[in-house]
């Protein structure tokens, strides 16, 4: 059990530290997307920099990667069984810190959300939806998405004691909660000072002209 989980955790990491905003950023407009904007590699900012398709594009690239490696440490441990659960979240957990601490990417990444979401999902379905909704219902709101990120997450906090019977899933699940909401310290600071932005989409910037 412990080399199942132990492979879960690596494979999960791996697959959280490919990054989908760097290797957009760099492969199509030829600069690091965490030296614009806000500096973050995440949807969020990539959307802000680049506009809503790359900002799109980037969220699915990072939710994939949680699905993938949720369902890979599901296998390891076996799809039926209480251990592939257990590996299951072990994984998503690794890829959320693998997401915002990329060993690709000298460590320097995101803050998880589309990874945890992904997780969330994978975890329960339900306590995906509620997040979602959740999220949705004050970044709407606000105009400020860390405000519904925070909230989202403290959702799958809740979720995860609510509706996951598998012990060590559970606590993987606040877990990840509560590194995701540790990642937006910057944002809750600037909550806390009234200095926090109010999100917008930036205009689509054309890729560089090869010449």
């Amino acid at each position: 059990m412990f080399f199942k989980i132990l492979l879960s955790i690596v494979i999960g990491y791996a697959f959280g530290s490919v990054m989908s905003a760097i290797l957009i950023s760099n492969l199509v407009y030829r600069e690091d997307v965490r030296k614009q904007g806000s500096g973050n590699s995440g949807a969020t900012n990539a959307a802000r920099v680049y506009g809503f398709l790359v900002g799109f594009l980037t969220y699915l690239g990072d939710f994939l990667k949680g699905v993938a490696a949720c369902a890979l440490g599901r296998l390891i441990g076996g799809w039926e069984l209480e251990e592939g659960i257990t590996c299951m979240a072990a994984a998503g957990f690794a890829a959320i810190v693998g997401h915002s601490f990329p060993i690709f990417w000298r460590f320097r990444g995101g803050k998880g959300v589309a990874t945890g979401s992904a997780v969330a999902l994978m975890l329960d379905w339900r306590i995906f939806l509620i997040a979602i909704a959740v999220f949705i219902i004050l970044a709407a709101a606000t105009k400020i998405v860390s405000v519904g990120s925070i909230a989202g997450c403290i959702a799958v906090a809740i979720g995860s004691a609510i509706f996951i019977k598998n012990v060590p899933a559970m606590i993987l699940g606040i877990l990840a909660s509560i590194l995701v909401i540790l990642m937006h310290w910057q944002n809750i600071d600037r909550l806390l000072k009234g200095t926090e932005k109010r999100f917008t989409f930036g205009k689509p910037k054309p890729p560089p002209r090869v010449r």
